[in-house]
């Protein structure tokens, strides 16, 4: 049995709503256990929605289409049905994937994102307004996973959120913040009306914010499926949404919405120890640099090591490597040829560990040369997304769902439908620069492609196959070295899931080594200086899920960064 390092009182698996964020944006929370099943979101609302659903029976699919529809009422600036999602799904024997990532239009050229002067546009410039929405791919992701593994009624697991979004919700301290600190969204004559007062400002802590067209938004999916989004009134609300928008018009059309498709990819997966490690695959670059940083690693003893500054060189050192790699390699699958069994080989991997000097940082990584390739004359890009979300849910029958899910930046375009969601930026996500050096990027806009992602969606197994740990969180591109951090605290440090997503934030993107402001992490920057390591302390608000499994229950852990919660039954 797993010995855990349990540092706070045990929680109630009751326990629902968030104590309010201390200034730094950190409340201390309790680890939470519970014995049949758990749910771990961004908002109480939002795990309450699932774990309604759990309690009566549901799957792990089912809870998650609950989870995700009350996140779009109560997380609205980091999901919902107008973004793209990645899900990962265990069934006790079998690891799917499932990719509901946006598209861009048909209409999508390479030079999308380039200037009248023919550079790339400032990031703000390209993402408000339709230029910068793709095809939303969440409702056919949730559906498309409700039919294979759902136990409940479709029009039961929508009924948490449409109650809600009918009924109302009080607004939180974290999304009043956020509207307070937001520049574009009061541009969007329907989101002022809906998040603000007549006078211009956010609408208070507590308000109850009701959102009827929304609602009937859901109801209508209730009745006749996704395909009610993807066609009629709502596909045709999008597609005036974004043409319409008056400087930054978009493309996508009737034509594109009823064309999209979920995709089922290979699960990746890779050993760590005596773990199986496994996730999303290309178009997102999440779980390949999370094994890649987890492989190089391992030749170490990260067990004796404990969270400190050389910890954080390893991880950092392995992190510059695997987003080296990640630069130039990892893009939309059905346009390019991913080597994703070479940047997971374990021979590859081992020869990208013999580059790390114990004694001293390498700077800037290069990309390496992974076997099992075809030719490639890609340049590097990169692209992120801030608005994200999470959820880690584990059923009574033993089911997980890991899933991650985006709408891009904070609030997405800043384009809310009449029907009552905002619309993702998510195409900002591929590169403004189609070339580099002359030559294509990986990463660059085309007509139907998906752009990549960081998404590091994860669920580990043990030794003997048997689901271990569901882990995920948001963060743009830190999102990898979230992941492969509280994979190390939950393998290595054997802590339990809180302190585990509690532990400081750290890594490298293959820029400076970067450590959460704020926290004991600060203590380490003298020795990795000494390292000759560039550091730079930033604010990382992860926002990570973890949930474990033990012979005796499920222990749950939501990040204490935000307001989420692990409940269950």
């Amino acid at each position: 049995m797993t010995i855990f390092c349990l540092s706070a009182p045990q929680a109630s698996a009751q326990t629902l709503a968030p104590a309010p964020e201390a200034p730094t944006g950190r409340t201390t929370k309790p680890f939470v256990t519970t014995t049949q099943d758990m749910v771990a979101a961004a908002n109480p609302l939002a795990a309450q929605a699932g774990r309604e659903i759990l309690a009566a029976g549901g799957s792990a699919a089912d809870a998650a289409v609950a989870v995700q529809l009350v996140l779009n009422l109560v997380e609205p600036q980091s999901s919902g049905i107008g973004g793209g999602a990645f899900m990962v799904f265990w069934d006790g024997t079998t690891m799917t994937t499932l990719d509901g990532r946006e598209k861009a239009p048909a209409a999508a050229k390479p030079e999308r994102f380039l200037g009248q002067d023919g550079k790339p546009m400032k990031f703000y410039d390209a993402v408000v307004g339709g230029r910068s929405v793709g095809v939303p791919g969440t409702v056919r992701l949730l559906e498309a996973a409700h039919k294979r593994w759902g136990k409940l009624p479709w029009k039961q697991v929508i009924e948490p959120a449409a109650r809600l979004a009918e009924e109302g919700f009080t607004i939180s301290p974290r999304l009043n913040g956020l509207l307070t600190q937001e520049k574009y969204l009061q541009n969007d004559p329907t989101a002022r009306a809906y998040f603000y007062d007549a006078d211009g400002k956010p609408k208070a802590v507590g308000t109850v914010l009701q959102n009827p067209a929304f609602a009937r938004t859901l109801r209508t999916l209730a009745e006749n499926g996704a395909d009610a989004f993807y066609s009629g009134e709502i596909a045709g609300d999008i597609v005036t949404t974004v043409t319409g928008h008056a400087t930054n018009p978009g493309d996508i059309t009737l034509e594109d919405l009823k064309a999209y498709k979920v995709e089922e990819r290979p699960a990746v997966c890779g050993p760590y120890r005596t773990y199986k490690i496994c996730g999303m695959g290309p178009p997102s670059s999440g779980q390949i640099a999370v094994q890649q940083i987890l492989g190089i690693i391992e030749g170490q003893d990260m067990a004796s090591l404990k969270p400190g500054p050389e910890a954080a060189h390893w991880i950092a050192e392995a992190g510059r490597l695997a987003f080296a790699d990640r630069a130039l390699y990892v893009a939309d699958p059905d346009f390019l040829s991913v080597p994703t069994k070479g940047l997971t080989d374990g021979g590859y991997i081992k020869s990208r560990a013999a580059l790390i000097d114990p004694a001293k940082s390498m700077g800037k990584a290069k990309p390496g040369d992974p076997p099992f390739q075809k030719t490639f004359l890609w340049g590097a890009s990169d692209g992120i997304e801030f608005g994200t979300s999470h959820m880690s849910i584990v059923d009574r029958n033993g089911n997980a769902v890991s899933m991650t899910t985006t709408i891009e930046d904070g609030f997405g375009a800043r384009l809310m439908t009449k029907s009552g969601f905002l619309l993702n930026n998510e195409l900002t996500d591929f590169s403004f620069a189609p070339l580099e050096d002359g030559k294509p990027v990986a990463n660059r806009v085309e007509a139907g492609k998906r752009p990549r992602s960081s998404m590091a969606p994860t669920i580990v197994l043990d030794g003997n196959g048997k689901l271990y740990a569901v882990v995920g969180s948001p963060g743009g591109s830190l999102i990898i070295n979230y992941v492969a951090k509280t994979l190390v605290g939950l393998l290595d440090w054997k802590l339990d899931p809180q302190v585990a997503v509690d532990l400081p934030n750290f890594g490298s993107r293959n820029g400076p080594t970067e450590l959460e402001a704020g926290t004991e992490a600060e203590a380490w920057k003298a020795g990795l200086e000494a390292k000759g390591h560039e550091v730079k302390l930033i604010d990382q608000n992860s926002g990570i899920h973890a949930i474990v499994v033990t012979p005796g229950g499920l222990i749950g852990g939501a990040d204490s960064r935000r307001e989420g919660v692990a409940i269950g039954n």
